[in-house]
């Protein structure tokens, strides 16, 4: 059955630039209120960010705070219960990326990749059900947006290839150990859809040029993914690619 998410609830981590921006516009245009997490984006960026999802008819709040320590997440929560007191939609879109091989990685680097990607989407995860169970009826729907090294071994980015393969088995293992609770648990792995910053115009068109489709894709089609996977209630412990066939 397909899931109105109309007048919902959602935390979109990471959510005042780039894919998790795309994110909660998605759903603020399918009618969902954003609480608009960000770590270190400034002021300007963050301002408009909340005024294009209030241009949806939605409510929208932003919460400065480190999700990965547990002080950051119950700063995150508190705003969400003294503004919302309600949560239907948890989406984990805040990551690190750093680029290490394995014989380069610091133990700083490692700590990071393991508390940004992996410790914070847990201590929200374990945040959120209990908003969760209070729903008529109780559930909810959480996507966790993982990467390339989620599913193959990617030399280049090491220790984030690792963070997010284990973003991969918090996703299922979430999604076997809460669906008696109709919380459903799915994760979108983008592929080539936003230049990095400092990418070069170069290596952009080449991963186009490796794509079956021979084109890169847009933040866009992640976001509707996502908010495919949260409308489909039968859809649980799955791993969305959108990569335009990056891997074949």
């Amino acid at each position: 059955m397909q899931i109105d998410l109309t007048d919902q609830v959602a935390i979109v981590t990471g959510s005042a630039h780039r894919v998790g921006k795309a994110i909660a516009l998605e759903l603020a245009r399918r009618g969902v209120h954003i609480i608009v997490h960000y770590h270190s984006a400034d002021d300007t960026t963050v301002r408009n960010t909340i005024h294009e999802i209030k241009s949806y008819g939605v409510d929208a709040v932003p919460v400065q705070a480190d999700i990965s320590t547990p002080q950051g997440v119950q700063t995150l929560f508190s705003v969400l219960e003294a503004h919302f007191d309600r949560l239907h939609i948890l989406v984990n879109s805040a990551s690190s990326f750093t680029g290490n091989r394995l014989l380069d990685i610091t133990p700083e680097d490692w700590n990071r990749s393991i508390a940004v990607n992996m410790t914070a989407p847990l201590l929200c995860i374990q945040a959120a059900v209990p908003f969760m169970r209070r729903n008529d009826p109780p559930g909810g729907g959480i996507v966790n947006i993982c990467d390339y090294g989620s599913i193959r071994p990617w030399v280049e980015r090491a220790d984030h290839g690792i963070s997010k393969a284990g973003l991969w088995m918090l996703t299922q293992v979430s999604a076997a150990s809460l669906g008696e609770e109709n919380i459903r648990v799915n994760a979108v792995l983008p592929g080539p859809v936003l230049k990095p910053p400092h990418g070069s115009d170069a290596h952009w068109q080449s991963l186009a040029q490796r794509s079956p489709l021979k084109r890169t894709g847009d933040a866009s089609d992640v976001a509707r993914a996502v908010a495919y996977l949260l409308s489909e209630d039968y859809i649980t412990g799955t791993l969305l690619e959108v990569n335009g066939g990056e891997a074949l």
